[in-house]
């Protein structure tokens, strides 16, 4: 009889809440499942080795951040605009998984370096047709800072800072950048 993908989601979630909390070294096999509240068989089943779940990983990733390109392609603000207002650490799905994601890339996965290179050049792209390819990496670079700032203040469970100030600025920045 199948396995039950809750069981399959499980292991990922806490695959992803190892490699943030603790680093791509402490995202054992053994710590995944015993975190997933599984057997190591059973985190097995779903996942032969660690290389797999970094894989379904950056499946993860790769669904999410089209599913953001897509909304700031959309967004009626703009895509610049949208970068940053959404460059805040707010503990979403996409948070999460591209957090995880840069803790691979810290130790060089080589996969994973790929991924986020192609998530950046996504969103220099759309950044290019709103604010021009000359100023299309300093809003990049805004976003970035905003958004790993925030997390970094934030700490491991705490309170999510208050940086609708900092928001604000910069989008009257990048307002200026049009005009």
């Amino acid at each position: 009889m199948p396995r039950k993908p809750v069981a399959r989601e499980a292991v990922l979630d806490a695959f992803e809440s190892l490699l943030i909390e603790e680093g791509e070294r402490a995202a054992t096999v053994d710590a995944v499942a015993r975190l997933a509240g599984v057997s190591k068989g059973g985190l097995l089943y779903h996942f032969p080795n660690k290389e797999a779940m970094v894989s379904v990983l950056l499946e993860r990733l790769d669904r999410l951040l089209g599913e953001d390109l897509g909304r700031m392609a959309a967004a009626p603000e703009g895509a610049a605009a949208y970068f940053i207002k959404s460059s805040v650490w707010a503990d979403t799905p996409m948070d999460r998984v591209f957090v995880a994601a840069t803790r691979l890339a810290e130790v060089a996965h080589e996969e994973t370096l790929q991924r986020i290179a192609a998530a950046q050049a996504g969103w220099l792209e759309l950044l290019a047709a709103d604010v021009g390819p000359g100023m299309a990496k300093a809003v990049l670079y805004m976003g970035d800072g905003l958004y790993f700032n925030a997390m970094l203040a934030r700490g491991p469970g705490g309170p999510l800072p208050q940086v609708g100030g900092d928001v604000a600025s910069l989008l009257a920045a990048v307002e200026r950048l049009r005009g």
